[in-house]
């Protein structure tokens, strides 16, 4: 049950993030908040680790995050996605939504070419800044939701 109201959750960002290039700070902060109060209430994340773990587990997202927020490469909503999400589960899962997630955008980058004008006028609408020709910084989010459900999959 708690996973899944973790990719309700990373579902909605996701397609805010696809639709707008932008998440907003009800989901982020709104979520991380409530993951944080989770964590000091009962001792534990979300998802059952100990709290010592989700406390690496923020650490560990903000050395990943951090430097490409610097570089221009993430935006703050992803820090604080991945800030939320790390306050959610830990260290495991987010460096496996982390990988899972460049690996999916990798393969987006490859097939998106050829996807791309098989779909329909109204999905390329609602994805357009997901388009293979629109920026090389493409919307993070969909990518994090991809890499923990792999992760979810490859754990359970």
């Amino acid at each position: 049950m708690h996973s899944f109201v973790l990719l309700i959750w990373l579902a909605l960002c996701a397609a805010q993030d696809a639709r707008q290039r932008h998440i907003g700070n009800a989901l982020t902060l709104g979520v991380g908040s409530l993951a944080a109060a989770y964590l000091l209430l009962t001792g534990h994340t979300w998802i059952g680790a100990d709290a010592a773990q989700g406390g690496w587990a923020v650490l560990l997202a903000l050395v990943l995050t951090l430097p490409g927020y610097i570089l221009k490469r993430f935006g703050a909503g992803d820090v604080k996605l991945m800030t939320a999400l790390a306050l959610a589960t830990d260290g495991a899962h987010l460096l496996g939504a982390f990988i899972g997630a460049a690996l999916t955008s990798a393969l987006w980058m490859l097939l998106a070419p050829k996807l791309w004008l098989h779909m329909s006028q109204g999905l390329r609408e609602y994805l357009r800044y997901m388009a293979p020709n629109v920026s090389k910084k493409l919307p993070f989010a969909p990518f994090v939701l991809s890499g923990i459900i792999l992760t979810l999959l490859w754990f359970h």
